[in-house]
């Protein structure tokens, strides 16, 4: 069959431009096509991130608490032994850094225990205990004659030991223990929320709480809300008795 003119010309510029004979892209698709390549890149990018992210919420809220919990009763295990070692007398020096006792908090859960130690520092909360204050107060220890018994712990992560700090009310029970007392407390009042900076609520007379005298006080603080630090819970308590540890070790009726 004889070939046009016409025809010769269609076939020369299928050809125009490719040495292969493929088709060549259009400057448009191409611009189209590195487009949708930065799409998926950037796609790609916030899913990993989003999976870093989600590994850390994992890592701070619970396996800090996993960790932070067997440490805790490692530590707790430790203090009871040592107590039962003993001679008969007060456990040994506080500034060894030692659990001076234990903190129970019915409110705040069934069996509820916290070893207490020296210090509100963050390597001694993470370690999952509450912690008595040094600074920028000194607290009064339970056994003082007045003063306040003033302790942190963390409200979330490493151990999360006041997670539970809004379910006390007031008139419900605190108890300290050390190696031959119990200390009784009652809850008179709550501060939900106040400057992390307000450091009078752990004053030897805490005069935010009512109080305007001398007694035997004690103050649990934490962060608040829940998973920020931005402010701080607060509630205080005054001891109404003691009770003698006996052989034992017989809890008083608050804790049955």
């Amino acid at each position: 069959m004889a070939t046009t003119e016409h025809d010769k010309g269609t076939e020369d510029a299928r050809d125009e431009g490719s040495g292969a004979g493929t088709a060549v892209r259009p400057p448009r698709a191409r611009t189209r096509g590195r487009i949708g390549f930065a799409i998926s890149v950037f796609g790609e990018v916030l899913i990993t991130i989003g999976l870093v992210l989600a590994l850390f919420v994992v890592y701070s809220l619970w396996w800090t608490n996993v960790v932070a919990d067997r440490q805790e009763q490692h530590e707790a295990a430790k203090v009871r032994q040592s107590w039962a070692k003993q001679p008969d007398g007060r456990p040994g020096p506080l500034d060894t850094g030692d659990g001076i006792g234990f903190l129970h908090v019915p409110a705040m859960g069934k069996g509820y225990e916290v070893l207490v130690k020296k210090g509100t520092s963050v390597p001694v909360l993470n370690e999952g205990v509450a912690g008595y204050y040094t600074d920028p107060a000194k607290a009064a220890m339970p056994w003082d004659r007045t003063g306040n018994f003033a302790v942190a712990a963390h409200r979330d992560g490493h151990g999360a030991k006041f997670h539970n700090i809004d379910k006390i009310k007031k008139g419900d029970p605190i108890v300290f223990e050390d190696r031959d007392t119990w200390f009784v407390y009652k809850v008179y009042a709550i501060l939900p929320q106040t400057s992390k900076y307000d450091v009078h609520v752990i004053d030897q007379v805490p005069k935010e709480s009512g109080v305007t005298t001398p007694g035997r006080y004690i103050t649990l603080t934490t962060c608040t809300p829940v998973y920020t630090s931005l402010y701080r819970y607060v509630v205080w308590g005054k001891l109404v008795r003691t009770e003698k540890v006996d052989a034992k070790r017989t809890p008083p009726a608050e804790l049955r």
